[in-house]
């Protein structure tokens, strides 16, 4: 894990463990990063945190036989929500209570599981003001955005209608986005008693790979890993066949030649 600070202009290293690192969620406070690892006495990844400023030593925070991966914290830092891999149930969301506080120190609690239906559930993130989860789902037949209340019970409500992945709070407005192919869409929605959500829109058309962006505080700008130069601004309205294309790679690379 590196953290960039965009200030300086400067990337450190955050942890040294030779292990994979990898699906960093900040908490709310930015003092700490949650991410997951397979550390040298694992066989798949389990949830672990460390300091931000680089400060002493990853903590680990589940047990696991099954991968996990963080994705959001509750604004009141006692609750990480993550995806668990099932192997009978895929994708499933799960939450980690937290007890303590910086000056006592923290303890984790035992994970519970908020869905582990027959589908893909992934992605969970938590509203600003904590009282719903967006998260993404394959239960139509393919992936949609959906929000339940937290910690429930309750319905569900689908915000996407054309498919969608990786969904975002506006901490602004009242305002959810997503991914929806190469687009960010988002959806405006109110909340009383029950959620309630309007068409989505197209809020930018540009290229943008596949779950890499995120929404500024101000709700005005994203950061995005975009397609290189002119690649951005290509129209995709057609198809190229390529003819005997064995004898051309046969011809290039020939058997025996390395």
């Amino acid at each position: 894990m590196w953290v960039y600070e965009w200030g300086r202009d400067t990337l450190s290293r955050l942890t040294l463990d030779p292990g994979d690192d990898s699906s960093s969620a900040w908490t709310p406070d930015g003092r700490r990063i949650a991410f997951s690892s397979a550390r040298a006495d694992q066989a798949t990844e389990s949830l672990y945190w460390q300091r931000a400023d680089g400060t002493g030593e990853a903590e680990r925070l589940t047990e696991s036989k099954s991968p996990q991966h963080p994705t959001s914290w509750h604004p009141s830092g006692k609750f990480l929500a993550f995806q668990e891999l099932n192997p009978q149930t895929s994708w499933d969301i799960l939450i980690l209570p937290l007890t303590g506080d910086e000056a006592s120190g923290w303890k984790p609690g035992k994970p519970t599981v908020f869905l582990n239906g027959t589908f893909v559930e992934v992605l969970p993130v938590f509203s600003p003001d904590g009282r719903w989860l967006a998260y993404t789902s394959d239960e139509s037949g393919r992936f949609e955005v959906y929000v339940r209340p937290f910690p429930g019970p309750g319905g569900k409500w689908q915000v996407s209608t054309a498919g969608g992945v990786w969904p975002t709070w506006s901490r602004s407005r009242s305002e959810l986005f997503y991914l929806a192919g190469d687009r960010i869409m988002v959806a405006a929605y109110s909340v009383g008693d029950s959620f309630r959500v309007e068409k989505p829109r197209v809020w930018s058309p540009g290229l943008v790979l596949s779950g890499t962006y995120d929404l500024h505080p101000d709700g005005e700008r994203v950061a995005v890993l975009k397609a290189s130069g002119d690649e951005a601004e290509i129209k995709r309205d057609k198809v190229v066949l390529i003819q005997h294309f064995f004898d051309e790679l046969r011809r290039i690379a020939p058997a025996g030649r390395r």
